[in-house]
């Protein structure tokens, strides 16, 4: 008979007592993830991403323990759930995913999705950004992905990832604040994208919905970012929370603030597993 795998121990008090709520009471917590980078590693191509194999796997048996797992992506929420293969998962069949921040909803018991009407300002980025470029000299490589609701443009494919961010970021700044937009930078991509859409309001939305008593949030990037902080603001208010990292060497941001920093999603899913072990001990 195997051992159960270890937990990490979390290296701050509120750390300790966030994954404490999660094993004494997963019946009245959420596990919220970002989807890049945490249950999907990072690729040059954004529309070649998958889901770690295990990931579902581990979320089906998690599911059933928890009060809500939900997954806060700045993609498109139909994206995300295409390529992390969730759909017609009858042990997900509660799983929530917002995306674009938000402003988007898929239903898993449906699988319709429930969003407002685009931005006008992102339709016209939308036009203007293949001119821009060229007009711009952005380097070979520079990838637009149109988000729907948003609009990204990637450099990870670009000879020199450094300068050819140092060459548009400042544009692509300025142009989102000329169409009423803002700019979000990533891991080697900035976002135009309407304000307020942050991760962190669409956590504390799920946090109102589902009302649970602990709730753990698993990040990588910048845009994590304000779900960091809404998690830090909800243990403010009494509930009990956990920082994790999905960590990389590209960003550090996330890493020095989490209570937990996993290997990529290797160790994201190693640390759901153990979860899930422990849980069914």
């Amino acid at each position: 008979m195997s051992a159960t795998p270890s937990l990490p121990t979390p290296r701050t008090d509120a750390g300790i007592a966030g994954l404490a709520a999660l094993l004494e009471q997963p019946e009245r917590a959420m596990l919220a993830f970002d989807f890049d980078g945490v249950l999907s590693p990072i690729v040059d191509d954004p529309e070649r991403a998958f889901a770690h194999p295990a990931v579902v796997p581990v979320l089906a048996r998690l599911a059933p323990r928890f009060q809500a797992l939900a997954i806060v992506t700045g993609r498109p929420a139909e994206v995300v759930v295409r390529l992390g293969g969730f759909a017609d998962v009858s042990a997900l069949a509660g799983l929530l995913v917002v995306g674009h921040y938000g402003e988007e909803r898929w239903d898993a018991r449906t699988g319709e999705i429930t969003a407002p009407p685009v931005a006008e300002g992102v339709e016209s980025v939308r036009r203007a950004l293949p001119r821009l470029l060229q007009e711009w000299g952005a380097p070979s490589g520079t990838r637009i992905e149109d988000k729907g609701r948003a609009v990204a443009v990637h450099v990870r494919q670009t000879a020199d990832p450094a300068a050819a961010a140092e060459l548009l970021n400042d544009r692509l700044t300025a142009l989102a604040h000329d169409h009423d937009l803002v700019a979000q930078p990533g891991r080697m991509v900035l976002e135009l994208k309407p304000a307020g859409m942050d991760k962190g309001a669409a956590l504390r939305s799920l946090v109102a919905e589902v009302g649970p008593r602990g709730v753990a949030y698993t990040g990588d990037d910048l845009g994590d970012l304000p779900a960091y902080d809404a998690v830090e603001e909800l243990r403010g208010e009494g509930l009990a929370g956990l920082l994790v990292c999905s960590g990389s060497t590209e960003v550090t941001a996330l890493a020095e603030r989490a209570d937990l920093v996993l290997d990529g999603p290797p160790g994201v899913v190693a640390f759901l597993e153990a979860l899930a072990a422990r849980l069914d001990a």
